[in-house]
């Protein structure tokens, strides 16, 4: 009977552990980089406060960073991959992707297209796909699942009806994106923009005009949901409830960065993990400070670079 009776506590405290693991312990973890704002260019010369012309350069660093982490699962960029809307510019700036390592991906930019010009959208996937096999979607906005637990929605927030900086979402694409999120209530939901729902610093010219929209659909939804935006070439990390918003830098502009992100799915909670990858050309960089006006518009507060934040299932 003693030995039965030990066999049971065994068993007992064994199921506690177990349960205690699936509590406190990663059920699965993916990480990604979001590099926004790349605006490659082939001319010489820079402009204003970006770094065009070093483009090439300031790119292929952050791919090499981002081939030497391991673990990634897949690169999103986050809009103005070209500065000029050409197909010449985008056919530059193609072969530098092929070498990521990874699955990659994009969302339009408002410097990716030209109203009313040849690069519109389809011309512009069509010519993405000869370079990367894995991008086979055939709308502007997608979604994907990169693992089990995980929902990657990109949005497409471009006017392209008229020369603006601004953006939209549109009815029909926010009526997609409500059933998306309806369909993917257990998942933790990544969604990838150019244009910003929550702006990192006021700037009425560029901001999405149907934000109040998206925010409201957004609100309807307990998961936890990642926004990683660009646009405004400034780093911002605000949370409302649920709801993490991530603003990128540039990898133009000063301060010259990236973001690298790990997401932590566990039983009862989501960790975000976020770095702040600046490139390790500092001569481009230390000039690119000299062009803005203000730095921490652009870098943000200490909080708003790297940060590990939590939010509850």
């Amino acid at each position: 009977m003693t030995r039965i009776k030990n066999w049971s506590i065994s068993i007992l405290l064994a199921g506690a552990m177990l349960f205690g693991l699936q509590c406190y312990s990663s059920t699965s973890s993916l990480k990604f980089a979001q590099v926004s704002d790349v605006h490659y260019y082939t001319g010489q010369n820079n402009t204003t406060y970006k770094m065009i012309a070093e483009s090439p350069k300031l790119l292929d660093d952050a791919i090499d960073q981002i081939n030497s982490t391991p673990n990634v699962s897949f690169v999103m960029f986050t809009g103005d991959q070209i500065d000029k809307p050409f197909e010449k510019e985008l056919s530059a700036f193609l072969p530098h992707t092929e070498k990521i390592n990874v699955p990659w991906y994009f969302a339009f930019g408002n410097h990716d297209t030209m109203v009313g010009g040849y690069l519109n959208p389809s011309v512009y996937m069509q010519l993405v796909n000869k370079y990367n096999k894995n991008y086979k979607f055939e709308k502007s906005y997608y979604s994907f699942v990169p693992q089990k637990g995980y929902k990657v929605i990109v949005l497409d927030t471009i006017i392209r009806d008229r020369l603006t900086s601004n953006g939209r979402m549109g009815d029909e694409q926010l009526k997609w994106l409500d059933n998306e999120l309806a369909n993917s209530k257990k998942d933790t939901v990544l969604i990838f923009m150019h244009v910003p729902v929550i702006e990192p610093y006021n700037s009425p010219n560029h901001r999405l005009t149907d934000a109040d929209k998206m925010e409201e659909i957004l609100s309807k939804y307990k998961n936890p949901i990642g926004v990683f935006q660009g646009h405004y070439h400034g780093a911002k990390i605000t949370q409302k409830d649920n709801i993490l918003y991530v603003s990128c830098p540039a990898l133009v502009s000063y301060p010259n960065a990236f973001r690298m992100v790990t997401v932590s799915n566990y039983r009862n909670k989501v960790v975000f993990n976020i770095e702040n990858k600046e490139t390790r050309l500092t001569n481009i960089q230390k000039l690119a400070k000299i062009l803005v006006f203000g730095t921490t518009v652009y870098t943000g507060e200490e909080k708003d670079q790297n940060a590990t934040i939590t939010i509850k299932k």
